[in-house]
């Protein structure tokens, strides 16, 4: 068995003792229905509590119309609430529904506990190990999407007019 295999035993096998991490029982039923897009959008209201449509495709990294579809489905969830600007029509200003506010919030709360009961287990040198780890792998991740990103140089093809 090589060092690549190793690893994903590796990872599988970390994922298999946290599955149960993701049980709707954890995560409730309207979030557990959630694609990424939705989760981000949901971290971003957390964060200020009111965005516009603007804002939220910048954030996701989606174009506007996109950004509108994912809200309008999320509006139907009763996740997030949309209301027209009063001084500018155009405008939506984006803010949570109670129901989505509660889902998040009880998630939220479920997962500080467990990282403070994580916490509690380790002693400091631990603690700046896996804070050191996670700085690293975070890097590599930024370097991989930046490499990711870089357009590839197309051919231009000539084409000969008589």
């Amino acid at each position: 068995m090589g060092v690549e295999d190793g690893l994903k035993n590796l990872i599988f096998d970390y994922l298999e003792q946290i599955k149960e991490l993701m049980s709707p029982e954890l995560w409730g039923d309207v979030l557990l229905d959630c694609s990424k897009n939705e989760i981000l959008i949901l971290m971003l209201l957390y964060r200020k509590s009111e965005v516009n449509m603007t804002q939220i495709a910048e954030y996701i990294g989606v174009p506007l119309n996109t950004a509108t579809g994912i809200v309008a489905r999320m509006e139907k969830k009763q996740m997030i609430s949309r209301r027209r600007n009063e001084e500018d029509k155009r405008v939506f200003t984006i803010t949570f529904a109670n129901y989505g506010e509660q889902q998040f919030q009880c998630i939220l709360n479920r997962f500080i506990g467990y990282g403070e009961k994580i916490m509690e287990t380790l002693t400091m040198e631990e603690i700046r190990v896996a804070e050191s780890v996670l700085k690293k792998a975070i890097g590599v991740l930024k370097e991989e999407r930046t490499v990711a990103k870089k357009p590839l140089k197309k051919k231009v093809k000539k084409i000969v007019i008589e």
